[in-house]
């Protein structure tokens, strides 16, 4: 298959040139387009047939539910089996955003997209080209990241192109995305809504807005990764780059003697060596690939630019990697979970 990229201006869209991605999508193809937050790979979410093309070209595990992108309210209140009360409290506030809501579906929603669950994911992105994606198509949109399954989350398009040219139709190039982690998910059909998945929109936030507490899922923040996490796709590895990846966490000082000392041991057997850093540490260290993810006065740039070092990883062959932490105040969770699940959770404390 030979994929199509087409570039789009958020601020002047090409309309001929998104109605072809859009009609492509209704034809029951497969097109990658970015978010506010990753490029998703999307296709038809109540077309089994299309979903099951995005489970083969990611590699995906099909007990892994796709995310269902909306671009109205009433899209939510079409495959929703019953609308709560807190999902239209949390829509009014964070839709369009990165906020996915999980409900119980209805019987147009096919096993195929929700991974055999009785439950759907549903998000309205914040992304004017997404949103017009979805109008364009007149349809639905399934759409998980647009990357091979395990590896780092596609934050540019030509990283989709890396993992997926061949494998789909067309690749929508809007350029870097904003946010650079996927979106937050709450499950709103238990007796207290659970966050499944930590992202840009906290607990605190979400707690505010429904007036009770809102917690995350133990089983994805556990460093010793004993704890069953909730939601399936959290149960496979995510994120990884290809070399060996090792946390060290601790106080700054001897993290960054730790990180040298580690990093020295590897340099003298041969291995090529990177260090992810910030702009405050990386002139600390001393082996041959140092990486700045970002400053710590500015804990969204970590998050915006951590999947882009992952692959520049392995763009460069290194062979093993040594990485800060980076318990932030605001989306720290969120940016941990996505590093422990690159590192296969192996931390060193100090």
């Amino acid at each position: 298959m030979n994929t199509k990229v087409i570039k789009i201006d958020s601020d002047n869209i090409d309309e001929k040139s998104m109605q072809e991605a859009g009609d492509l999508i209704a034809a029951g193809e497969l097109v990658a387009f970015p978010t506010e937050t990753v490029y998703g790979l999307g296709g038809d979410a109540l077309d089994p047939k299309a979903a099951e093309k995005i489970y083969k070209a990611k590699g995906r595990p099909s007990d892994n539910p796709l995310i269902v992108h909306i671009s109205k309210f009433e899209d939510l209140e079409y495959i929703a089996k019953d609308v709560p009360a807190s999902a239209r409290k949390l829509a009014d506030k964070f839709w369009p955003g990165p906020l996915t809501m999980i409900v119980q579906k209805n019987e147009k929603v096919p096993y195929a997209t929700t991974g055999g669950m009785e439950t759907v994911a549903i998000r309205m992105p914040n992304s004017k080209i997404a949103l017009d994606l979805i109008r364009k198509s007149g349809k639905l949109i399934a759409a998980p990241s647009a990357n091979t399954s395990g590896r780092p989350s596609p934050t540019e398009a030509h990283h989709v192109a890396e993992d997926l040219d061949g494998k789909i139709a067309m690749i929508v190039d809007g350029g870097s995305v904003g946010i650079g982690i996927e979106s937050t998910i709450v499950d709103l059909t238990e007796k207290k809504p659970m966050i499944l998945r930590p992202g840009y929109i906290t607990p605190e936030m979400l707690s505010e807005v429904l007036g009770e507490e809102v917690v995350i899922d133990p089983g994805i923040i556990a460093a010793d990764d004993t704890k069953k996490p909730k939601a399936p796709g959290m149960k496979y590895k995510h994120y990884a780059p290809k070399a060996s990846m090792i946390l060290v966490e601790g106080e700054q000082s001897k993290v960054i003697n730790k990180i040298n000392e580690l990093a020295d041991e590897k340099s003298k057997d041969g291995k090529k060596v990177a260090v992810i850093a910030t702009e405050e540490t990386k002139s600390m260290y001393r082996t041959d690939v140092i990486l700045s993810i970002g400053s710590r006065q500015d804990e969204d740039s970590i998050a915006r630019h951590l999947y882009k070092i992952l692959r520049e990883c392995d763009d460069m062959d290194v062979e093993a990697i040594y990485s800060e932490s980076f318990k932030t105040p605001r989306i720290g969770n969120a940016i941990m979970n996505r590093l422990l699940k690159a590192a296969g959770h192996q931390v060193i404390h100090v």
